[in-house]
């Protein structure tokens, strides 16, 4: 009997060419249509930098000897990379879901490790791409200073894995549009504009900073910003600690919906 040269499985049992297929399939999906998965929310965080630093006057505002232009633009491009993220898995896998072609996803010989991380590296390269188109964007007005390169790379990819995994949990959980549409206006929209993005929560009230760092997604825009400009409002270990073990959970749960077909197979 001859051997199968084209195997699709290695001696790890991985199908790296499926998981391969699906990631640049999830990725074509958004690069047709660059103008509206790239080009618009850069211009959607460029109006926010405009509105915060030149309509409101703010430009001679200071955050701990840091300009409130420069400790701005940190946080606009973690807040873009971050609902990217979440957009690009949860809407790939809603759409499949009311058209019905789900089951061209689900049929093939992925297991659910290769469904997991194919989706999640998709949102990950939308989200990645969004932010660097962003900061090259913000550059033109206001200078980018690296503190450290290193914390700036692990947050922006392990926080856009999060939310990337969070998508892919909500997309999955989602039977129509209004569900996704209630997830993302009164649960990730809100956790985005209120982590600090366009602030301090030094100058918050007591109550107000208490209630802050129960947020996860402020210490993902704090631990961002921090590789920048080397100030933080929160802990630095604490974060990196949160997004480590929250993407762990999300790992699990996610590999098991899929492993169980959870709203997909019904």
């Amino acid at each position: 009997m001859t051997k199968n040269r084209f195997n699709i499985k290695d001696y790890s049992g991985f199908n790296w060419i499926g998981f391969y297929t699906l990631y640049t399939k999830e990725t074509k999906r958004f690069l047709n249509v660059g103008t509206q998965t790239l080009v618009a929310p850069a211009v959607t965080t460029l109006l926010f930098y405009g509105i915060f630093s030149i309509a409101l006057g703010r430009d001679n505002l200071t955050i701990n000897t840091i300009s409130f232009n420069e400790f701005l633009a940190p946080g606009l491009i973690c807040m873009a990379i971050l609902q990217n993220s979440f957009a690009n898995t949860s809407s790939s896998i809603l759409i499949s879901k009311v058209q019905g072609n789900i089951v061209d996803i689900l049929m093939p010989p992925l297991s659910h490790t290769e469904l997991t991380f194919a989706f999640v590296l998709g949102g990950i390269t939308r989200g990645i791409l969004v932010g660097i188109l962003v900061g090259l964007t913000i550059y033109f007005f206001v200078p980018i200073k690296i503190y450290n390169l290193f914390i700036i790379i692990f947050f922006a990819v392990f926080s856009a894995f999060f939310l990337s995994l969070l998508g892919v949990f909500c997309g999955v959980w989602s039977q129509k549009f209004d569900h996704m549409a209630a997830i993302t206006n009164f649960i990730i929209t809100p956790l985005t504009f209120l982590s600090g993005t366009f602030y301090s929560i030094s100058r918050l009230p007591d109550f107000w900073q208490g209630l802050a760092i129960y947020n996860p997604f402020f210490y993902m825009i704090d631990g961002f910003r921090y590789g920048f400009l080397g100030i933080k409002d929160g802990n630095l270990n604490v974060g990196i600690s949160i997004l480590v073990i929250g993407n762990l959970i999300l790992i699990f749960c996610c590999m098991l919906i899929f492993k169980k077909g959870y709203r997909l197979k019904s």
